[in-house]
């Protein structure tokens, strides 16, 4: 039996300095590649496809198999399993770095989304299952605070990587980090598992659901519909496939919520679209207006820092008014901002043209993310959150993967022919507008299917609010252990009352 750890002891304080590092890295990967896009088809001759590929590559492989890496955390070990992607994840960024073609970098990339998908369930989840009960909330609360400073600081880093030294950078930056996180993982992180998890992974559901995924990808991408209606079957097999198993990868149980499945449609729409604008405000920036990546990656710093600041408030709004409200103005406020964006062309100022509709779009943000992930969670029983909150993190990454491949056809751009700054530009502006009838959208299933309540949680907060990047599989803090029976001080790290599960 292993004792639960407390906070402002040496353990306490190392075991946050290894989550904290672990999902950062993932997280800022993500979130600093969208920087580097137009030197690294400068530096490998990439076409616009092979830009796309370099994002979605990380992305399909992280959004199939992110349930599985939590399902195995639970079974296998949470260390265990969180100290093999940190491993995994730097290996393959090594590879990135010194990828000689566009192919190898793709690959790489693939390979990282595994890590990522090992890793990143296991942050959260071994916070919850190794502090004391009493710490839970302050040690979650550092790690969202510490990683909201990662947030604010990874577009400037990675900017200056890129500009002083090279988009190779932000891969080979990895290799210490996560050398340190796999050190301090085996020295510090007490291991836990869920002793109540019965049955085997669901392997054969991650299998379909990512060659289901990866159809609908390659098919979006080329503007292949046939292959495209292939991975919509796949998928459809998909669900069929998860409704009959004892133990599913997506238990389709929570979708009876209506309230769960509009949240769940609600972030696919606003993550996707949000994914969509990072990539291409990325190329415009950085193309027709010139903007050195440092530069392109300070200009969208006010979203975080809106979200950073104004987080806490718009979930403690919800819990006021309730989550109708909020989720049905944050979408539309968003939808103006990306009007507001189709001012931004070749000449555009940065104060009258770009910012407005930054501060617009983070305003927009704010009000929405908090109260979605509290709604999420708040519309299934106690027992499945961390069920819930998986579920909506790989939502939220499948919405960003598809979004992302389907820029071509939304943007009218030519498979395999060179997109040129006025076509970059207009297709922009096309997609721009197809985002904002999207989230007019969502707006619409908010006030359609959430209902006018609280949230029914405690004040939620926006954890790892990187400009562009979704949301993490959380708990709220002061939810964390509400509606549970009184838990004993000396309880085990493996007991399945303190494991947090969040596959």
């Amino acid at each position: 039996m292993t004792e639960p750890v407390r906070m402002g002891t040496a353990t306490g304080r190392w075991v946050l300095v290894a989550t904290v590092l672990g999902s950062g890295m993932a997280m800022l990967d993500g979130t600093v590649v969208n920087l580097a896009l137009p030197r690294m088809g400068e530096d490998l001759d990439a076409s616009f496809g092979g830009l796309q590929w370099i994002l979605n590559g990380y992305t399909l492989t992280l959004a199939s198999l992110i349930l599985l890496g939590g399902g195995l955390g639970d079974r296998l070990g949470r260390r265990r399993v969180f100290t093999i992607g940190a491993a995994w994840f730097t290996v393959a960024s090594l590879l990135a770095g010194v990828a000689p073609t566009v192919e190898v970098l793709v690959a790489a990339r693939v390979l990282q989304g595994i890590g990522g998908a090992l890793l990143t369930p296991g942050s959260l989840a071994i916070l919850q299952a190794s502090f004391h009960h009493d710490d839970r909330a302050r040690a979650i609360g550092a790690w969202s605070g510490l990683g909201g400073v990662a947030a604010a600081i990874g577009p400037f880093l990675g900017g200056w990587l890129v500009d002083a030294l090279s988009w190779r950078w932000i891969f080979l930056i990895n290799l210490p980090v996560g050398i340190a996180v796999v050190v301090l993982a085996r020295q510090h992180v007490p291991e836990s598992r869920d002793e109540q998890a019965n049955g085997r992974v669901d392997a054969p559901g991650a299998v379909i659901g990512a060659l289901a995924l990866a159809g609908l990808t390659l098919g979006l991408s080329e503007q292949n519909w046939a292959l495209t209606a292939a991975g919509a079957a796949v998928l459809v097999t998909f669900v069929v496939v998860e409704t009959r198993r004892a133990h599913p990868l997506l238990p389709m149980a929570v979708f009876r919520s209506s309230a769960f499945s509009g949240t769940n449609i609600v972030t696919v729409l606003l993550y996707g679209t949000m994914a969509v604008v990072f990539f291409l405000l990325g190329l415009v920036l950085q193309g027709p207006l010139g903007y050195s990546p440092l530069r392109a990656g300070a200009a969208t710093v006010p979203i975080t820092i809106a979200m950073l600041a104004l987080s806490a408030r718009a979930g403690a709004l919800a819990e006021r008014i309730g989550s109708r409200l909020p989720m049905t103005v944050g979408p539309l406020l968003v939808a103006g901002s990306l009007l507001l964006m189709t001012r931004i062309d070749e000449g555009s100022s940065y104060v009258s043209d770009v910012l407005p509709a930054i501060i617009v779009f983070g305003l927009g943000l704010t009000l929405t993310v908090a109260p979605l992930t509290a709604t999420a969670l708040a519309s299934v029983e106690d027992h499945l959150a961390g069920v819930a909150s998986g579920i909506n993190n790989a939502v939220a990454r499948t919405g960003q993967l598809l979004a992302i491949a389907a820029v071509p056809a939304l943007a009218q751009f030519v498979p395999g022919q060179p997109v040129g700054p006025d076509d970059l530009t207009s297709g922009f502006h096309r997609v721009l507008w197809v985002g904002a009838v999207v989230l007019v959208a969502a707006a619409a299933v908010s006030w359609t299917t959430v209902g006018r309540g609280a949230p029914g949680t405690a004040e939620a907060e926006c954890f790892h609010c990187a400009a562009g990047g979704p949301p993490p599989p959380v708990r709220q803090p002061a939810a964390v252990g509400a509606n549970r029976p009184p838990t004993d001080p000396t309880l085990s790290v493996s007991d399945p009352d303190a494991s947090g599960r969040d596959r």
